[in-house]
């Protein structure tokens, strides 16, 4: 799941895209309007964590832009403002969730995961296939019982596959997916990330190299 955070304190950008991505999720932070509407056009985002309150373009007009372009990224709104008016006036420009600073990070990380999964609402919160269960919740995986520890892009990179749903999902398609902004596909990023969940996994395989195409999960749902 990719997150953009636009926040134009520092402190607080930095925080909340460093615990995203603690908690495997793809994080980019934006400091303004303008920034978070270029980042907005260039890359696929499933969850933008929205400022209201941003100098220059005001976070409504980034709202506003947002769902006039009819993008399918989720808008968490923050803001200092906690009346019910505001709420209401948040709600109303388009945003699918609304919360008030000062707030816990694991009530953000809930809500932010909340909204990836109505970004993808074909799939539940607990996926299932091949004899692996990934909990994005409770950001858990087991294969056949068996409890794995997985790291946060090992996680990441094993639900863009499970959300694929046995359709091939390339290099390129991952990095857009799983990695921050900048990083490349020729980074071999994915070979080695790939190469280490794959040990984890351990026999039979069941993540396939689809050779000049990509990667896939193969096998039955659970």
């Amino acid at each position: 799941m990719r997150v953009l955070v636009v926040e134009d304190e520092e402190f607080l950008a930095e925080m909340i895209a460093e615990g995203l991505r603690r908690d495997a999720l793809a994080a980019d932070v934006a400091r303004d309007g303008h920034e978070a509407l270029r980042k907005l056009a260039l890359g696929a985002y499933d969850v933008m964590v929205l400022d209201r309150d941003l100098p220059g373009l005001h976070g409504d007009e980034v709202c506003r832009r947002a769902v006039r372009q009819r993008l399918l990224t989720r808008i968490l709104m923050l803001t200092a403002s906690a009346t019910v008016r505001d709420r209401v006036d948040g709600l109303g420009l388009g945003a699918d969730d609304y919360l008030t600073k000062p707030f816990a990070y694991d009530e953000l990380l809930a809500r932010v995961l909340a909204l990836g999964r109505r970004a993808h609402p074909a799939l539940p919160p607990v996926i299932e296939r091949a004899g692996l269960t990934l909990d994005t919740a409770r950001r858990q995986v087991c294969r056949d019982g068996r409890f794995l520890t997985l790291s946060r892009k090992e996680f990441a990179v094993l639900e863009a596959l499970l959300r694929a749903d046995g359709a091939v999902v390339s290099g390129e398609d991952l990095i857009e997916q799983v990695w921050e902004e900048d990083t490349s596909y020729r980074t071999n990023a994915v070979r080695v990330t790939l190469s280490k969940l794959r040990a984890k996994l351990g026999d039979p395989p069941v993540v396939h190299t689809v050779p000049g195409v990509g990667y896939r999960i193969t096998g039955d749902c659970a």
